[in-house]
C-alpha cells in the first residue's frame, strides 16, 4: 500500500500518545527532500523526531490488512489513509518496524497506530537493495 497522493507538510493528530510518547499527541509530518518517501514527523511541543517511511518509497512491498474500526478511528477511507512505518536508522542499516503502522488521514491529519499480533510482521525490517516482502508473502 502506497500514501494515496503526495504530501507536503501535514499536521498529525493522534488521539492517544504513542507507545513510550506520552503526553504528546501533536505532530508536524515533513517531507525529507532528496529521501523518496522519508518523512520527519516531528513533536509542536518539544524537539522529539521519528523518521517515517511510506513502504513504497523504501522498496517494499506492504499491504497491511486495514480493518474498518482502524479506518473509522482517524475518519478515512482507504483511498485517504498514509499507511506509514516507523524507520530507525543504526550502525547496520535502516531498519523498519512492519507490525505498527502509523495511519494517517492525508485530508484531516487524523492518525492512529496499528500494532498487529501476526510474526509475520516484524518489528525490525532491515532495509536494502532489494524490495521486501511483508505480510505472509516472503
Amino acid at each position: 500500500m502506497t500514501t494515496p497522493f503526495p504530501l507536503a507538510n501535514l499536521d498529525v493528530d493522534f488521539a492517544t500518545s504513542l507507545p513510550g510518547l506520552a503526553p504528546r499527541t501533536s505532530f508536524r509530518l515533513e517531507r525529507i527532500e532528496g529521501a523518496e518517501g522519508l518523512f520527519a514527523l516531528r513533536s509542536t511541543s518539544d524537539d522529539l523526531r521519528l523518521f517515517l517511511l511510506d513502504p513504497a518509497g523504501g522498496g517494499l512491498v506492504y499491504d497491511p490488512p486495514l480493518t474498518a474500526a482502524a479506518l473509522g478511528e482517524i475518519g478515512a477511507s482507504a483511498g485517504e489513509v498514509g499507511v506509514f512505518v516507523v524507520a530507525n536508522p543504526g550502525e547496520d542499516g535502516v531498519s523498519v518496524n512492519l507490525r505498527a503502522p502509523i495511519l494517517v488521514n492525508v485530508r484531516t491529519g487524523a492518525a492512529a497506530q496499528v500494532i498487529f499480533d501476526d510474526p509475520a510482521y516484524p518489528i525490525r525490517a532491515r532495509l536494502s537493495e532489494r524490495p521486501v516482502e511483508a505480510g505472509g508473502a516472503a
